[in-house]
């Protein structure tokens, strides 16, 4: 059984085996449904993204716990395959929120908005 504290690493090398899969062989593709949003490309994952962001709000604005849990799960899937399809890992993610761990969130806000 896969341990809470590892989930999202198996999970993430899970899909990025799927991409190497759907890189070396388009028919691959057909292969799971992480397989057909990689061979989708970022438009298509990024439509999931947002459909997901959207059901996640809508179950935290009224629904039970259970469907908010499932929709964050949801929202977290469709992240890690928009991060692997831009060749991204969760360890990126991870280090970014490190950085910024212990930093006001409106200094750091702040801070992004006089960098652009």
């Amino acid at each position: 059984m896969i341990q809470p504290g590892d989930v999202l690493e198996q999970l993430e090398a899970v899909i990025l085996s799927r991409r190497a899969e759907v890189a070396a062989s388009p028919e691959a593709s057909n292969r799971s449904y992480t397989s057909r949003l990689l061979a989708g490309g970022v438009s298509k994952i990024g439509g999931k993204v947002t459909e997901e962001a959207g059901e996640l709000v809508a179950a935290a604005a009224g629904e039970a716990d259970e469907r908010v849990v499932a929709e964050a799960a949801d929202l977290l899937y469709h992240t890690l395959v928009l991060l692997a399809a831009r060749g991204l890992r969760l360890s990126a993610v991870e280090a970014e929120l490190a950085r910024r761990f212990g930093v006001s969130g409106l200094d750091e806000k702040a801070a992004r908005a006089k960098a652009q």
